[in-house]
């Protein structure tokens, strides 16, 4: 099922359009400031965002700009600033569509289809980023954000975490890290995966890779 981020800070049009989507097979998120909208953004990944731009605590062009900086996920602006200035600022910050308030829902139903349809339909975040719990990993830009808190990582780091989050759920051995990411070239002590781990731990604040003594590392598949 393909999930929708909903920013907007009318509870009305909040839940009209939540009913609307839902009904036609959308999974949807709420947001009613820009502010929550980032959070939600940065714990999970969505397939589209609908983003209305008046928006208490942070608009939804400082919303959208945060979310470019981080994904190519589709965005649909949805407000009732009409003018060509708008418009133009929100397509500068490359948005997907631009709809103005009062909107026809059959015809905003079947933009968000289209839109969809033109960027795959695919969670991008799923392929670059992995997700678990209040961390966001970011593969291509070598760094991992912990309740919105962005920290750059090594290359290591990020390969030693990255191990862990796509092996929910198994013990892995300090042999399985070196034959996996320090292969042949790798002749010292094996303890150099246990510093990576410690340095991962102090730099993120995270407490959730779990020491399993005397064997190696395991992180708790996520329910």
């Amino acid at each position: 099922m393909q999930r929708i981020l909903v920013v907007e800070d009318d509870l009305d049009i909040q839940e009209l359009l939540k009913n609307f989507l839902q009904e036609v097979g959308y999974e949807i998120v709420l947001a009613g400031d820009g502010v929550e909208a980032c959070s939600a953004f940065l714990a999970e990944p969505f397939d589209l965002v609908l983003l209305d731009v008046m928006l208490p605590k942070m608009n939804g062009f400082a919303v959208c700009e945060l979310i470019r900086k981080q994904s190519q996920a589709p965005i649909i602006m949805l407000t009732a600033l009409s003018g060509e200035e708008e418009q133009i600022r929100g397509l500068d910050l490359q948005v997907d569509d631009y709809i103005t308030k009062p909107f026809s829902m059959p015809i905003l139903i079947r933009k968000i289809a289209a839109v969809l349809r033109r960027s795959g339909g695919l969670r991008e975040n799923e392929h670059k980023t992995i997700v678990y719990q209040n961390l966001v990993l970011d593969c291509d830009d070598y760094t991992a954000a912990v309740d919105g808190v962005v920290y750059k990582l090594t290359q290591r780091e990020l390969e030693v975490l990255k191990e862990l989050l796509t092996h929910q759920g198994r013990i892995l051995t300090r042999q399985n890290f070196l034959d996996r990411l320090w292969r042949y070239d790798f002749y010292g002590d094996e303890r150099v995966v246990d510093t990576h781990i410690k340095n991962l731990r102090k730099k993120l604040g995270i407490d959730f890779i779990r020491t399993i003594r005397g064997v190696g590392y395991k992180i708790d598949k996520e329910h």
